[in-house]
């Protein structure tokens, strides 16, 4: 039986450094990252591709500031749109498998119950409008792809929710945190795990067209951003914190350049279906993260 190539765009940020220790394990793991790729140059990236000529292409990476993308969407749609459309032609001409990952602000948050792959999307800023173009630039190609959202994403290293409310749980006796977004905060780690685990399943040449499609991959479970902080919180050692309260404050008293999406909670039910997996409630999620700490 052939090792499978796999080349992993993005190995800095959150879900690419987790990703790099789950695939390994895989087949051969070929790793690059900006400046030895550029994201923005469609020449650039189909090169690595063609030097590489992998069986399996992931791409975790992308333009992750959100409020930013408002004044430098140029910027975004050519990382996070152009960039994957190249990707998916290149997989198509090798009969590669492409796996991208999306984002729950491809949605607007307007409906009430959780949202399906099928659920139309909204985006309500240019972070979201960037997402779903490289979406739509993937599924128009037409090459096997497997298209994760994923909502919240939070983890043990680089910028991001859960490394913030400790730093300010450390320095600050109380703070105040959005309370009217719900969403599903999901660890990074699981992510790759989770990905990891689909491709073990469908992510050789013969089972990919099987298994091709866009899914839901998040924690099961939802909290508030205030919900959450709370249990991060909680869980840091009395001795290392200085917080003493967490005040719920409405998204009108916390503006942003960008509207986020009220209800970010998506199903995973197809996930679970298609795979056989299912991630754990945030709230064991959290706590797995916490005791690698």
């Amino acid at each position: 039986m052939s090792v499978p190539k796999i080349l992993l765009f993005g190995r800095v940020g959150q879900v690419g450094w987790e990703l790099r220790r789950t695939l390994a394990p895989l087949g051969q793991l070929v790793v690059v990252d900006y400046p030895e790729v550029d994201f923005t140059q469609p020449a650039s990236v189909r090169n690595w591709i063609r030097d590489t000529a992998p069986d399996i292409i992931v791409n975790a990476a992308a333009y992750t500031a959100v409020d930013k993308a408002e004044t430098d969407t140029a910027l975004a749609m050519q990382i996070n749109a152009q960039a994957p459309g190249v990707m998916a032609e290149e997989a198509k001409r090798l009969g590669a498998l492409l796996v991208h990952y999306s984002t729950d602000y491809v949605f607007d948050g307007s409906k009430p119950t959780p949202y399906v792959e099928t659920d139309a999307p909204g985006p309500l800023g240019a972070y979201g409008r960037t997402k779903l173009a490289g979406d739509h630039a993937i599924q128009q190609v037409d090459c096997n792809h497997l298209i994760f959202r994923l909502c919240w994403v939070y983890g043990s290293r680089g910028g991001n929710f859960m490394l913030t409310m400790q730093r300010l749980a450390r320095e600050r006796e109380k703070l105040r945190v959005v309370a009217d977004q719900i969403g599903c905060p999901t660890s990074s780690r699981l992510i790759a795990e989770t990905t990891a685990l689909a491709l073990a399943r469908g992510g050789s040449r013969d089972s990919a067209a099987q298994y091709r499609g866009v899914y839901h991959l998040c924690s099961s479970g939802q909290t508030s951003w205030h919900g959450f902080a709370s249990a991060i919180i909680d869980l840091m050692p009395a001795e290392e914190k200085k917080c003493r309260e967490v005040e719920p404050i409405a998204s009108s008293e916390y503006p942003t350049p960008t509207k986020r999406p009220a209800f970010s909670v998506m199903s995973c039910a197809k996930l679970e279906t298609v795979f056989g997996l299912r991630l754990p409630d945030w709230h064991e999620g959290l706590k797995m993260v916490a005791e690698r700490e």
